[in-house]
């Protein structure tokens, strides 16, 4: 989805976490990393760790471990800022299924929606 912005110049809109954005940029050869960053700064408004999703992502840890389940640090950072913000995370990673219980509206988008446009 958002990968689509960089390689069609798709509009966007919308919301990114900063850790979407680092996943995304640690990917990029170096001589365009920037003009990447800027463009994905362009199309989404980008959202800063601040000290609720920090909170909301302890939480969200605890309640995950206690259940006996666990996911990747930027993964959990990427949920909780979602949730803090009252957003909803939309992905193609079917591992955040696992946060639906945790009032997260999530939308798993299908490989096919991507091809058809929608987002």
């Amino acid at each position: 989805m958002v990968v689509d912005v960089l390689r069609r110049g798709v509009e966007a809109g919308g919301c990114i976490s900063v850790i979407t954005l680092i996943e995304i940029l640690r990917g990029v050869h170096e001589g365009k990393r920037l003009e990447t960053k800027n463009a994905l700064e362009e199309a989404f408004n980008m959202i800063q760790i601040d000290n609720e999703i920090v909170l909301e992502y302890c939480r969200l840890y605890e309640e995950l471990k206690s259940r006996g389940l666990s996911m990747g640090d930027a993964d959990l950072l990427i949920a909780a800022t979602a949730k803090a913000n009252k957003l909803t995370l939309k992905t193609m990673d079917k591992s955040f299924e696992k946060l639906r219980e945790h009032n997260i509206n999530i939308e798993i988008i299908q490989p096919t929606d991507r091809r058809n446009g929608e987002m």
